[in-house]
């Protein structure tokens, strides 16, 4: 069976015969389909008959929204997949343009077009295949040799009649007011609106906000994007998507669903955003999660003059399948800590390694908890070397760092018994750069040579992996000897508190002392993989497991040196 990359499925049949049948199509689509696929909605429309069929309107209710909710929620069963609800021909009844008669452009051009219709005898049957794709081509720009699949009867249960569903879906929209409201209820539309996130790789439930607020919206999306101090309190930001890819993916799905709108795409700063200033927006989609900070918007607005926003409130999107530590909702903070112990980018080429060994550069900001990750991966068979080790043996007397530290600063940095002393050593260069530079350009090399000796030693003890535990790894540019860059990330708040628990210095010397490091971001840019000891131990040796097994199968599948 042929797989595409992108897909377009054209569902005709009505809404409520389709939601028993959602789940077995979605499942059908991904195996036809491994990237993108547009989902087009023309319920009634008949592929078998003499006319070709047109695109015509859908009237906007909150069924067909509801719908859009529960579509977008099976699909999340398929992460693998990009799914698109297009909203070109979802019309609210305040806004009812004709339908654009030229053909919309997509960002991934369908390669094969789908459709749930039924056939009388459930066969690829030809004219209504070719009905299908003259419609799909009529629509949307598809690839020029587009293929075309009906997919009945192969989700369904041979011929069994589909049965409307009699239970209502639940509502995507929570009412205002605890009047039952009917499912076929048109949806009011505006003139401008705003919705406001994060939307940190784009996943379902950022799409159910997003395409409700396009519903709404007939002119104009104001779409807040959060950035810099607002991101500070989200989970692991040191894997959030920068801003500018963000806003590319969000700039990408908003135009290909609702191209007739004119989407305004700002950084947000503050929690109220251009939603709190902007006199000609008249309503703002949240989600249950940030209804409050609708309603401090709404607040913020009266107490300038201006007009309350009408406020839809979004139900969460439910995670069918979370794991420990992770929220039971659709989120992207699930989705940075399962990227945890995975590989981020291609590792590096070290020929000039010792044969047999790959090694791994184990980094993070103090108080990260950098040595209890050594000691696991120890414990799972690494061969650790402890720079701060290597540090104390050159620094001692007939070290190879010991002469050239004395003659550089003078014997008074000595004990009396002639070691060097540390203490007064690190006071002398502390805020100092140039002072610094001249320690680090002896000290550095000589342990980078040692470390060398110690990788020697790991291949004469069988050990397949030695791992550098280094928190001045990247700073000292021993990146440059490892194949692997990986880094412990927590917050700096937790951070300060586990250096002033354990070294017994105050909140403020805990503070200076991060402050005159790399911060967890910048490692972070230059790692290969991410752990966190945020958790209970035994979540943290999870993560390790996971990195471990990951690596053995790279290692094992790495081409071998000729």
């Amino acid at each position: 069976m042929a797989v595409f990359r992108s897909g377009l499925l054209v569902l005709t049949t009505p809404l409520a015969s389709v939601v028993p049948r959602l789940a077995p199509i979605l499942t059908s689509a991904a195996r036809l389909v491994n990237h993108t696929l547009y989902v087009h909605l023309q319920p009634g429309m008949n592929l078998g008959g003499p006319a070709q069929p047109q695109s015509s309107p859908v009237q906007a209710t909150f069924e067909v929204i509801d719908f859009i909710t529960h579509l977008y929620a099976g699909a999340d069963l398929h992460r693998h997949l990009d799914v698109r609800i297009l909203l070109t021909n979802i019309r609210t009844k305040s806004f009812v343009p004709p339908l654009p008669s030229s053909v919309q452009n997509l960002a991934h051009p369908p390669e094969v077009v789908l459709t749930d219709f039924q056939t009388l005898d459930g066969s690829q049957y030809n004219p209504v295949k070719q009905q299908l794709e003259r419609y799909a081509t009529s629509c949307y720009s598809c690839c020029p040799q587009l293929s075309s699949v009906l997919l009945y009867p192969d989700y369904g249960p041979g011929m069994l009649p589909v049965q409307p569903l009699d239970v209502p879906l639940p509502s995507t929209i929570r009412p205002a007011s605890p009047v039952a409201r009917s499912a076929k209820q048109p949806v009011r539309g505006h003139q401008r609106g705003a919705v406001g996130g994060t939307f940190d790789r784009l996943h379902n439930a950022h799409k159910v906000l997003l395409s409700v607020a396009c519903i709404l919206a007939q002119e104009q999306l104001v779409v807040g994007v959060a950035d810099k101090d607002l991101l500070k309190s989200k989970l692991l930001p040191e894997l959030l998507q920068p801003y500018t890819e963000r806003v590319e993916h969000l700039s990408e799905f908003l135009v290909d669903i609702k191209p007739s709108l004119s989407f305004d795409l700002i950084p947000l700063l503050d929690p109220y955003g251009p939603a709190g200033s902007d006199p000609s927006l008249e309503f703002l989609v949240v989600s249950e999660e940030t209804y409050r900070g609708g309603m401090a918007v709404n607040r913020f607005r009266l107490e300038n003059g201006l007009e309350e926003l009408t406020l839809y409130q979004i139900q969460l999107l439910k995670d069918l399948n979370p794991k420990e530590n992770e929220e039971d909702k659709v989120s992207s903070s699930s989705f940075r800590q399962q990227m945890l112990g995975n590989l981020l980018r291609p590792p590096h080429k070290r020929p000039e390694l010792p044969p047999g060994c790959y090694v791994i550069g184990l980094t993070g900001i103090s108080g990260s908890g950098k040595s209890s990750i050594a000691q696991r991966l120890k414990g799972l068979g690494a061969y650790v070397v402890d720079s701060d080790q290597l540090g104390h043996r050159a620094y001692a007397p007939g070290g190879p760092a010991y002469q050239p530290v004395v003659e550089a600063f003078g014997t008074d940095i000595l004990h009396k018994d002639g070691t060097i002393n540390r203490k007064v050593l690190g006071s002398r260069v502390f805020g100092n750069k140039k002072q610094l530079k001249i320690l680090t350009d002896i000290v550095w090399p000589v342990i980078a040579k040692l470390a060398r000796e110690e990788m020697d030693q790991a291949v004469a003890e069988g050990k397949r992996v030695c791992v550098i535990d280094a928190a001045v790894l990247l700073e000292a540019g021993w990146q440059n000897m490892v194949h692997e860059v990986w880094t412990v990330v927590i917050p700096e708040t937790e951070a300060v508190r586990r250096i002033v628990e354990r070294d017994g210095l105050s909140e403020a010397a805990a503070q200076s002392r991060l402050q005159s490091q790399m911060s967890g971001q910048q490692l972070v840019d230059q790692s290969h993989v991410v752990l966190s000891t945020l958790w209970e131990p035994h979540v943290t040796q999870r993560q390790v497991e996971k990195a471990w097994a990951l690596l053995q199968k790279r290692i094992s599948e790495a081409p071998s040196d000729p």
